[in-house]
């Protein structure tokens, strides 16, 4: 079974993203009190899976959720292989469609600037909010369609 690992927040763009217990995800908005929410209809909400993030360990050095600055760490659903339309059920109430695989890297975000490369412009994942709700780490992630 496919599940959300954990949900991130931060209050400024290009920075890590830090767990919390829970958050609210609004269609046209994305995930209530984040840096994004609200300022890209096509990214509201970004995506990322546990096995992705593991491919990028350096030595010693250990990612965890939210460090790529995604809002929704997965595990158990190949997030890479979805296509743009896909809609995704996350908990009980959350509905997210895909909009856009993977982004243009830029110089600025925390990870390219400590390790000089990122798994997020070749593996995350974009989607728009479009039925609302809570997620919860836990919560259980699944293609409805």
């Amino acid at each position: 079974m496919a599940s959300v690992i954990a949900v991130s927040s931060s209050n400024a763009k290009s920075v890590k993203k830090v767990p919390v217990a829970s958050a609210v995800f609004k269609v046209g908005v994305g995930m209530v009190g984040d840096a994004h929410a609200g300022a890209d209809p096509v990214r509201e909400v970004s995506l990322l899976a546990l096995e992705s993030i593991a491919k990028m360990k350096k030595g010693e050095r250990e990612f965890e959720p939210g460090d790529f600055a995604e809002n929704i760490t997965t595990s158990g659903i190949d997030l890479p292989s979805m296509l743009i339309g896909t809609c995704l059920q996350a908990g009980s109430e959350v509905m997210l469609e895909v909009t856009q695989i993977g982004k243009k890297c830029h110089s600025g975000c925390a990870i390219m600037k400590e390790i000089g490369s990122c798994i997020m412009p070749k593996e995350g994942i974009f989607a728009r909010v479009i039925k609302e709700g809570t997620i919860l780490p836990g919560d259980q992630i699944k293609v409805i369609r």
